[in-house]
């Protein structure tokens, strides 16, 4: 037992210290959403990477045409011609916007979505001061583009990023998979030097990505956010985590999805930021031998009428240190999701509750990634043999 007091004291220690960065995130995000935006409005070219159609497109894409911006030009990028996504484009129309569609072809040596951002930043428009990365499974606001691009007034920023914030409508799975990648969210925040790129809702100015040579870098790689946070980081130079760009990401998944994304995400980060993936699978296997097996303990001991008082009240700190967590990082997301917030509301009980269930997840996600580089991204399979070297070793056609 005093083996475990201990474990139990470290992960406490541990708890408590997520939680006031949790604090942290909130006083972070309240800040930064009551700034005033600056008047900046620059040329800018929206990349939206894409591949088939998923639940959802069409509205994601109708916000995208529709982003209260002076001046920008939208680029879909198609691998192939005849792919689904193409005709929903084309019915949408261009809302009085320069859009374009870029067919990129099959990548050979490269991720399919890195293959394609390498192809479209060719084909930007010689107006364009800043480019804009998305991913079509997002929902931005009608003011997206304006916040994101915001901060780069500031010439001395790297990037300007958002990231995602599930918004399930029913299921079990769903729910856990929005409180799994909250943790994630809730990383960010006014420390830049640990803050990284989203490539689903990224800017950098023109300039800046062609000084660091940022196309030539991808090559290889099939992660275009860990690549460019990579060079960045390399270059000391800072990233800014705009709450205001905390899109929505909405829709349901099965637990075959759950534990696909999740892996994929955790096997993703093993490759190209080893330095993240050792202290997770440390921490997740301490919380849970803590937590689950104390669970376990606790029921031994009131089964065989010994003593189980302070066990009790260890494994309650703990939990109330994780629910807290979770209660006020659900409750400060609604200020950049203020269009979800009844949606939003039917999760509170998911965020309370399922979080050891999410860091069970990403010990079962952080040990496979220890054994395996292989993912399935979007019907393609591939294997991660570096950061600079992607294998396709299949393709669902």
């Amino acid at each position: 037992m005093y083996v475990y007091y201990f474990l139990a004291a470290v992960a406490s220690w541990f708890g408590l210290q997520s939680l006031l960065g949790g604090f942290r995130y909130v006083a972070y995000v309240k800040q930064e959403t009551s700034k005033p935006l600056p008047d900046f409005h620059p040329f800018v070219s929206v990349i939206a990477p894409s591949r088939g159609l998923e639940p959802g497109l069409k509205e994601n894409l109708e916000v995208l045409l529709r982003q209260d911006y002076p001046n920008y030009e939208i680029l879909f990028v198609f691998d192939r011609v005849d792919d689904p996504a193409v005709a929903l484009v084309e019915e949408l129309g261009s809302c009085g916007l320069k859009t374009k569609t870029v067919i990129a072809g099959q990548a050979t040596n490269s991720g399919q979505k890195v293959h394609n951002l390498r192809v479209a930043v060719e084909q930007i428009d010689p107006r364009s001061e800043v480019l804009v990365f998305v991913d079509t499974d997002a929902r931005p606001e009608k003011v997206w583009l304006r916040q994101l691009v915001a901060p780069l007034i500031d010439e001395k920023l790297g990037a300007s990023s958002g990231y995602r914030w599930f918004v399930p409508s029913k299921g079990l799975a769903s729910r856990l998979r929005s409180v799994w990648n909250a943790s994630v969210a809730s990383a960010l925040g006014e420390n830049m030097e640990k803050n990284f790129c989203w490539g689903g809702s990224t800017a950098i100015r023109r300039t800046r990505f062609e000084q660091l040579n940022l196309r030539e870098r991808w090559l290889g790689s099939v992660s275009d956010d860990f690549t460019v946070t990579h060079v960045l980081k390399e270059a000391n130079l800072p990233i800014h985590f705009t709450p205001n760009c905390l899109v929505a990401s909405v829709g349901n998944c099965t637990v075959r999805e759950l534990f696909e994304f999740t892996t994929r995400q955790i096997k993703i980060t093993r490759v190209y930021a080893p330095q993240l993936w050792l202290p997770l699978l440390l921490g997740s296997s301490l919380f849970t031998i803590v937590f689950f097996g104390g669970l376990l303990l606790l029921m031994t001991r009131i089964l065989m009428g010994m003593s189980y008082g302070v066990l009790l009240i260890v494994l309650t700190i703990l939990f109330v240190l994780g629910a807290a967590k979770g209660f006020i990082r659900w409750r400060v997301i609604g200020i950049p999701l203020r269009n979800y917030r009844s949606e939003l509301r039917r999760d509170l009980l998911a965020h309370v509750f399922l979080w050891p269930f999410a860091s069970l997840l990403y010990l079962y996600n952080a040990a496979v990634a220890g054994f395996s580089r292989r993912i399935n991204w979007r019907g393609i399979t591939y294997e991660l043999k570096s950061p600079n070297e992607a294998v396709i070793i299949s393709r669902d056609h």
